[in-house]
């Protein structure tokens, strides 16, 4: 039998999901000159790309130009992709580890976290990622209502996501008709009554995790407010010191930033964002919606690793809101087959060998948020993605060979075929992100999104057979 990863049996890998891990994973291996690699990517959308299309926000087109990156990974003559085709349903986790000898699972994290409080359940109280994937036309976010009549908005969580949120929601239409934003959120946006939007961090100014363009953009708002009290914009005697000590530029930038809004006051815009810091809600108040939400104020303690934590404190207060988005992080959801840490919202493993009851299970791997959860921006993905991919090729030798039934490339095609699977190539997709730009254009916009799988697949088929652009 000739060794993997030569011409007589090229490594067959698959990797599961068209994100960043995906896409950097699809590069790593297909640097390996001294290998003969056949790749398959997979994706439960018709549309690549995870989170740089569905997550980034949509006045944020430099963060997305990365997706000219993966065009060229795409392109490579031994890559094929094969989109609107989901794992569990379509194809199972055995399917996979009978065609190719190595599955890398590149899934991302596609759930949130909850705050674990009474009334976090009402209408009204919502997850930022619903609202993220509803704005970026997502299909599975596509048809949510949200009640943009309310005038008050409280959004929990102080990072990039919940920026993007409080950014959004503050916007004007015309900000927003520049954007590849869903046409039906941009028309709801343009009817929306919202005046106050109070952003809520557990922690001071200093530990926010939010970047300084995130928190620069929301003072240039067309027709927004930053109202931060001179009191939040003052450091505790505990954050002075740290940020002293950690050299920490991000955060002292955000911090000058904080107070140059508490200096600038109110202008007298449309909209007000309120920041509020070293808060925590306790519970959401209301009979059948919400109607408040009740904070405890916090304190700054030292832990054990050096940080300084969030300890509440007695006193609490109330801000009458009527639409809650909570953005305290992203979680990963178990897969068919496949092992999974519940606790931590990943697949247990081993620098992304993943592991079943502590062993390695061959030729199975992770990459990216899936693999150590939920941190970091899209270039974080690259170095995890090496790690994993440098790991596969460690255990060349030890890769479960195929059987002779499934040894051809094409055999994955002729059983999708059999079970009747409409998959997308990356032709495909190609089509359809003419078409999305196309009709962006005709109306003065980047792109209009297509939000529905079936709308997609239509457009996908009107278009077979026509050229792609080489642009």
């Amino acid at each position: 039998m000739p060794s993997i990863g030569t011409i007589a049996q090229p490594l067959r890998v698959a990797i599961i999901g068209s994100g960043p891990s995906g896409f950097y994973a699809a590069e790593h291996l297909l640097k390996q000159m001294q290998l003969v690699i056949e790749l398959d990517m997979y994706d439960r959308l018709p549309t690549p790309y995870g989170l740089v299309r569905g997550g980034v926000a949509p006045d944020h087109p430099k963060i997305k130009s990365v997706t000219k990156v993966y065009e060229k990974i795409a392109a490579h003559p031994n890559f094929r992709f094969f989109g609107n085709v989901e794992i569990g349903r379509d194809l199972t986790h055995a399917d996979l580890t009978a065609h190719y000898h190595a599955v890398i699972y590149a899934v991302g994290a596609q759930s949130d976290r909850r705050m674990g409080i009474p009334g976090e359940d009402l209408a009204g109280s919502h997850a930022a990622t619903e609202f993220v994937g509803w704005y970026n036309a997502h299909p599975d976010y596509r048809d949510l209502h949200f009640d943009l009549s309310q005038e008050s908005v409280a959004v929990i969580g102080n990072g990039n996501v919940a920026m993007d949120v409080a950014r959004i929601l503050a916007s004007t239409p015309e900000e927003l008709h520049q954007t590849d934003i869903a046409d039906y959120a941009l028309e709801a946006l343009r009817n929306s009554r919202v005046k106050h939007i109070y952003m809520l961090g557990r922690r001071g100014p200093a530990q926010a995790a939010y970047t300084n363009p995130e928190l620069k953009e929301l003072g240039e708002l067309a027709d927004a407010d930053v109202v931060v009290s001179l009191e939040d914009a003052t450091l505790d005697p505990l954050s002075e010191a740290w940020l002293a000590d950690s050299g920490d530029n991000m955060a002292r930038k955000n911090v000058a930033l904080l107070q140059s809004y508490a200096q600038r006051g109110v202008r007298g815009k449309a909209r007000q964002i309120h920041m509020h810091f070293l808060v925590s809600p306790v519970e959401l108040l209301g009979t059948r919606r919400v109607e408040a939400i009740k904070l405890v104020r916090n304190v700054l303690q030292p832990a054990s690793d050096g940080s300084l934590r969030p300890k509440a404190t007695e006193e609490t207060y109330t801000i009458p809101v009527g639409l809650v988005f909570r953005s305290i992080g992203y979680k990963g959801v178990a897969l068919p087959d496949l092992p999974f840490d519940e606790k931590n919202g990943v697949i247990p493993n081993d620098q992304g060998r993943v592991l079943a009851e502590g062993h390695p299970l061959r030729g199975v791997y992770c990459t990216g948020w899936i693999k150590r959860g939920p941190t970091g921006i899209i270039g974080t993905n690259k170095p995890d993605s090496v790690e994993t991919v440098n790991k596969l090729i460690e255990d060349l030798p030890n890769l479960p060979e195929l059987s002779s039934e499934n040894a051809a490339r094409e055999t994955i095609l002729a059983l999708m075929a059999s079970r009747r699977v409409a998959y997308i190539t990356f032709s495909d997709w190609q089509r359809l992100d003419q078409a999305e730009i196309a009709n962006g254009q005709a109306v003065g916009r980047p792109r209009l999104k297509f939000s529905r799988i079936s709308e997609m697949l239509a457009v996908i088929e009107a278009h077979k057979g026509e050229q792609v652009s080489a642009d």
